[in-house]
């Protein structure tokens, strides 16, 4: 009995000198609303038996990834991204592959990683709260490569070369601040007049098909704005990307795209086609605009992806 006592003073004596898990939050000030969500997730960690959190700024300079870097040479349990979409994006470009999982404190207007996993976009703090109490889940990656570059870029959710892109790119932030999603109809219906652009798309390395398009959506997710589910079959754990691609012809080309993809029995017209695999390419004739995850990132010809399955970490309640 006296060394089973013994045994048990011991193992009190390494829990009570084990150090309490610590948090890093990557926060977008322009989406925080003030200090008073600091002092809030500061009182939760302690009422939750976490340490005092890493408190890391993003900035027009550095939009999240620097930020997650520092949290890594910290060694924090978790690295909370707190913002919209594109804060989102640039944390798991770091963590991704590290094993330290991310959290979502969704700040920001889309907030789709958010809403296709379940996690709270109205209450901040109950976010956290379901961070710091949840367990662990592996969701894929999608790996994007613009014009050849050497350097490669990761998205969650939805990656887009032409029209959803050029939405992205010509949304006003005066109007995202006040209407919120419908910020992105508007700037949709101004540019629905353009061209089509020769487009060539292969999937899995296989023979192209060749497209006159508006743009090529590819889904690592199956939401969008509005809770519109644009690929019926994506999952963001299963190593599959989606791929959409939109080609309306004629004035009414664009009521063949509405059908196929709001239409109650969603199907493919001559407007719209779907396409699944692990990797793609896409080659246009003339330049279109590209974006990940809403983030609009330039122009291009050519974008090459390629999905990492169970690359992220991610800390939340089932």
């Amino acid at each position: 009995m006296p060394e089973n006592n013994s045994a048990l003073d011991s193992q009190t004596a390494l829990d009570s000198n084990a150090q309490p898990r610590r948090a890093a939050v990557v926060i977008n000030p322009a989406k925080s609303g003030g200090p008073a969500l600091q002092g809030a997730v500061l009182r939760l960690c302690e009422t939750q038996g976490w340490a005092e959190p890493l408190w890391l700024e993003t900035t027009v300079e550095d939009p999240g990834t620097g930020q997650a870097r520092q949290a890594l040479d910290a060694g924090v349990d978790v690295v909370i991204a707190a913002g919209g979409d594109g804060t989102v994006r640039c944390v798991a470009e770091v963590l991704a592959g590290t094993g330290t999982p991310i959290g979502l404190v969704p700040l920001g207007t889309g907030n789709l990683l958010a809403r296709n996993l379940g996690v709270d976009i109205n209450d901040p703090v109950s976010a956290c709260y379901d961070v710091l109490n949840g367990s662990e889940r592996a969701i894929d990656v999608v790996k994007a490569t613009l014009d050849h570059s050497d350097e490669e870029q990761v998205f969650l959710v939805m990656a887009g070369l032409g029209y959803d892109a050029a939405i992205m790119a010509d949304t006003v932030d005066v109007l995202k601040d006040r209407m919120g999603w419908l910020a992105y109809v508007e700037a949709g219906i101004r540019k629905l007049p353009g061209k089509p652009v020769k487009a060539r798309i292969s999937v899995d390395g296989g023979e192209p098909v060749r497209r006159r398009i508006r743009s090529v959506m590819i889904g690592n997710c199956g939401r969008i704005m509005g809770g519109v589910e644009i690929f019926p079959d994506a999952k963001v754990d299963d190593g599959v990307l989606d791929l959409l691609v939109l080609a309306p012809r004629g004035r009414l080309g664009w009521l063949g795209v509405v059908a196929g993809i709001f239409g109650r029995n969603k199907s493919e017209t001559e407007s719209v086609e779907y396409f699944q695999g692990t990797s793609a390419e896409i080659t246009l004739e003339h330049e279109q605009e590209f974006q990940l995850d809403g983030d609009h990132l330039g122009t291009g010809t050519h974008l090459a992806v390629a999905v990492e399955r169970d690359a992220l970490k991610i800390l939340m309640t089932s």
